[in-house]
């Protein structure tokens, strides 16, 4: 097999993913068709060998096309819910299976899309990678020409702004709340089997350079070997929501240590843990009975 077809063939391996991606973005079948057709593109005049992770390559690149799109069709429209207008830059980011995203996608529902639509460019772009394909703040900072600490800022009105005009379960924040607690007992409690039940077969716990200097993870992938770190651990956790999503707290003699933010669809598709004393003041955390 030559080197084009092989390339042919891992883009195909990746279509699923990225038309999830772009569905979520644009809506539009043919504008969908486009923007994975441009995404192909791209990657063909692409220098593939200095790409270290293609499926993240892939869905950077796709979310700026849509951007693009977004931007250049709507941009009036758009003006006062979204000024960033700068051309971003494709960064790696991690990835998951395209078969589970595309499915992950179909079970989002309309109220959702059309919620989407109400939100700018940027803040979409945001909201999907983040919310619903689990990419980390600090990949998505370059696709939007924003600092890792402004995309989570922007996430937040995102989610804000998605909470308050959707009754979908999938962005219901109580129902998130009820899965965070079921997980924080699960983990309490030692139960590792329905530790696993709670978690996407594909999530990602990331963590911190400060929480992995406390023994905590930078990186890990997978429902069994998440479960298995914070099986037995949570002892101290106190549910809340950090930035508008459901989370936990680890108070340690009235000082906020670790917050543990949980990204929630049907299942927990994203753990993201914040140790950084300068981070966890900048979180808007809300504590709820």
């Amino acid at each position: 097999m030559s080197g084009t077809e092989t390339l042919v063939q891992r883009f195909e391996e990746q279509r699923p993913r990225l038309r999830a991606v772009a569905n979520r973005m644009l809506g539009s079948p043919t504008e969908v068709d486009d923007a994975v057709q441009d995404t192909w593109l791209r990657l063909s005049r692409a220098d593939v060998d200095r790409i270290d992770n293609l499926p993240g390559w892939l869905t950077t690149t796709v979310g700026r096309v849509c951007l693009d799109r977004l931007r250049s069709g709507t941009a009036r429209h758009e003006e006062s819910s979204d000024s960033a207008g700068e051309e971003p830059a494709a960064e790696p980011a991690g990835g998951r299976d395209p078969e589970q995203e595309a499915l992950l996608a179909e079970s989002v529902g309309q109220a959702l899309e059309v919620v989407l639509t109400t939100l700018g460019p940027t803040e979409r772009l945001v909201f999907v990678l983040h919310d619903m394909f689990a990419v980390s703040f600090d990949e998505i900072a370059p696709v939007v020409d924003r600092s890792a600490s402004a995309v989570r800022q922007i996430a937040s009105r995102a989610r804000r702004r998605v909470q308050s005009r959707s009754a979908d379960p999938v962005v219901d924040p109580a129902r998130q709340r009820r899965v965070v607690e079921a997980f924080l007992a699960a983990s309490r409690e030692g139960r590792f089997d329905d530790l696993v039940s709670l978690l996407d077969p594909y999530v990602v716990l990331r963590g911190d350079a400060t929480a992995v200097r406390m023994g905590g993870a930078g990186e890990m992938r997978g429902s069994s070997a998440v479960a298995g770190f914070f099986n037995g651990r949570a002892q101290g956790a106190i549910p809340a929501y950090v930035d508008g999503a459901a989370a936990a707290l680890v108070v340690v003699d009235g000082q906020t240590r670790l917050a543990l933010s949980f990204t929630v669809t049907d299942r927990i598709i994203g753990i993201e843990v914040v140790a950084d004393p300068e981070q966890l003041r900048a979180l808007e955390v809300v504590m709820e009975g």
